[in-house]
């Protein structure tokens, strides 16, 4: 049979292809845009007559109907990260939560770990070979589709074709649904002059020729905006967003001193606009591989000067940085925060930057503390922090005693908290 005729013995309406679905399937989701909205539609419609199924995802960007704690016996979320459509339901406990590091979720679901009975996701149209490409999301979606009983793709013609390990052939899925929406965009975060600061202090630490893993908001957009007049900048990341572009279209990234995969742009997922997704159409200077390849420490870290650039919530005075909940109140997730400061530390000349504003609540709250709030979830460990940056400075603290540390960071808090974090870190035995 042609591919074209297995695309229309499998072309169906979603209604159809959630009809697939099973009582207790797990359903594997890919993260943020490349979520199927056809697809989470006509399942939120049916939820009420299924039993115990799950759907797992990194980042929610859309709240679906079956986001719903009426019906968590029915279809229930289970988040890799919290995002804005499912961060209050983590916090009231009827959205589940599974701790991992974004590079992991590939291996967990291979070993049988984490289930993969069914896998929803956007799709590029199908080319002449008979390939469709994951390429807003290849991430653990790509280990997810070796493993599931049924694979339903949401074609639409909005998602661009990237090279990369990222293809699905015509033979791997049981069902297509045809959509036409635009795919959902995302626009850059909010910057300002805090933000501005702490990206000059780490744009000024950034030397031509870097490598860059550049994590999402606004102070790693910051750090972007800042790097225009840079040369010869190499892209390494797990997000490929509209900074990026920004820095590609000045003319700073050319891949030419890259030492893995020179020449070549690499990310595991998109969160952009249109103009990124159409960026990313059949671009040969960019792949899209599963996140196992793009956020290995070990493969990351083969580029010389990788330059990893991911925000926190809090962090103590040896260092542990809680990035991803307030206390013991989930917030986000690990995601690939850890995966990159160990490939940057793994790098020669490689450097990994935590970024933070110094205060939180109006100037009322030092996000530097002495000890983290207690239950708060650590992300990176004092073993693995290297620089820290706020709108007051730059601690480097890899190497460096207790005692060094607490000064370093003190020097760097907003000035109407150093007396008290310096009598803490007496009290502690670091000051």
């Amino acid at each position: 049979m042609s591919h074209q005729a297995q695309y229309q013995s499998k072309r169906m309406s979603a209604a159809d292809a959630v009809a697939l679905v099973r009582d207790a399937d797990f359903i594997i989701v890919p993260t943020g845009v490349a979520e199927p909205p056809a697809l989470l539609t006509a399942l939120s419609d049916r939820r009420r007559t299924l039993r115990d199924v799950k759907v797992a995802q990194i980042l929610g960007v859309r709240k679906y109907d079956y986001i719903d704690p009426a019906t968590v016996d029915h279809v229930r979320h289970v988040a890799f990260f919290y995002g804005g459509a499912t961060r209050a339901g983590g916090q009231a406990g009827w959205i589940d939560f599974i701790p991992n590091c974004f590079s992991e979720l590939p291996s967990l679901i291979e070993r049988g770990l984490i289930p993969s009975d069914v896998v929803f996701s956007m799709a590029s149209p199908m080319d002449e070979n008979g390939n469709f490409a994951l390429s807003l999301g290849a991430d653990y979606t790509m280990a997810a589709v070796a493993k599931a009983r049924a694979v339903v793709l949401e074609v639409n013609p909005q998602v661009p074709f990237a090279f990369g390990n990222c293809h699905v052939h015509i033979s791997q899925v049981a069902a297509l649904v045809e959509s036409s929406e635009p795919v959902l965009e995302v626009g850059l975060p909010k910057i300002g002059p805090v933000q501005q600061a702490i990206g000059k202090y780490v744009a000024d630490l950034i030397d031509d020729g870097s490598t860059l893993q550049i994590g999402y908001g606004g102070i790693p957009d910051a750090v972007v905006m800042q790097l225009t007049g840079k040369h010869d900048l190499g892209i390494h990341t797990e997000m490929i967003g509209d900074g990026i572009l920004t820095l590609v279209e000045s003319g700073a990234v050319t891949n030419r001193r890259k030492n893995y995969l020179p020449g070549k742009m690499v990310a595991t997922f998109a969160l952009g606009s249109a103009r990124l997704y159409r960026f990313m159409h059949r671009n040969p200077a960019l792949e899209i591989h599963p996140v196992d390849f793009t956020n290995d420490p070990a493969l990351a870290g083969q580029n010389d000067n990788l330059v990893a650039i991911n925000a926190t919530l809090q962090i103590d005075l040896l260092g542990q940085c809680g990035s991803e909940s307030l206390g013991p109140t989930p917030y986000s997730g690990t995601g690939g925060q850890v995966d990159f400061v160990r490939a940057a530390n793994r790098s020669r000349g490689g450097k990994a930057f935590i970024v933070l504003p110094s205060t939180a609540k109006g100037d009322t709250l030092s996000r530097i503390v002495p000890t983290l709030t207690p239950g708060t979830h650590v992300t990176t460990s004092k073993n693995d922090v290297d620089y820290v940056v706020t709108e007051y400075g730059v601690a480097q603290l890899r190497g460096k005693s207790a005692r060094q540390r607490a000064a370093e960071l003190i020097a760097i808090a907003h000035p109407d908290f150093r007396a008290e974090l310096a009598a803490q870190a007496r009290h502690l035995g670091a000051g």
